[in-house]
């Protein structure tokens, strides 16, 4: 049975949540502020965390933060907040997904799902690519460059392992944030370019002039090796 952290203070938002899961075979546990949700984070190793972002005591930026610094457990936020500059720091913080409030438990729920599908596919597989000077294994979230550790943050992974499994491909910004961030519809694509200016700064000698990463203008990007 797969464990749910829920980290709301709205009772009613609390008991839809309970109700929905509980009945979907998800063993729920729920904390009502930011101070001690980092505690119950640790102590209960929660599959996945739904966090809402105005909490007492702590931010959900804050805490979002603090758990993507020790986990790689997918971080699905809630909020009544529709400022596109929320949805961008949140996803550059690491979280994996974003719900508007007032949302459909059933859009919910399936969010939930894909989260935890990718995440069980990620540890799965195990993958180790070479390209260039980069040695990346995805299983131990390890990535070399010419022998010396680059940290990447989990959505940096995610979205080299999009393009190393497409190859060749064009792949437009949509795509990305469909199949990298879980969206199929977003008000901006400027997160995926940030993420691709800071994966050339890590991965290529030069960021500027790239040869893996590419820009196709009017498009997208594509990856070649």
């Amino acid at each position: 049975m797969d464990r749910i952290l829920v980290v709301e203070d709205d009772v009613a938002v609390q008991k839809a949540l309970l109700r929905t899961f509980e009945s979907s075979g998800f063993e729920v546990t729920i904390v009502s502020d930011g101070a001690t949700a980092m505690n119950t984070f640790t102590a209960t190793s929660p599959k996945i965390v739904l966090l809402d972002l105005r909490l007492p005591g702590k931010s959900g930026q804050d805490l979002c933060r603090e758990i993507r610094k020790q986990s790689t457990v997918p971080i699905l936020v809630l909020s009544a907040a529709s400022d596109v500059v929320d949805k961008v720091l949140l996803l550059e913080l690491g979280a994996d997904d974003y719900v508007t409030k007032p949302f459909s438990p059933r859009e919910l729920l399936a969010r939930v799902r894909v989260a935890l599908r990718r995440m069980t596919q990620g540890v799965e597989k195990q993958e180790v690519f070479n390209f260039g000077e980069i040695q990346v294994n995805f299983g131990k979230m390890e990535l070399l460059r010419a022998g010396q550790p680059v940290p990447l943050t989990p959505q940096e992974f995610k979205m080299l392992r999009f393009f190393l499994n497409n190859k060749e491909r064009v792949v437009s910004r949509n795509e990305l944030l469909n199949e990298v961030w879980g969206y199929h519809s977003y008000p901006t694509t400027r997160t995926v370019d940030t993420h691709m200016l800071r994966l050339r700064q890590k991965l290529e000698q030069d960021p500027a002039d790239p040869v893996h990463f590419r820009t196709v203008h009017g498009t997208g990007y594509k990856f070649v090796e």
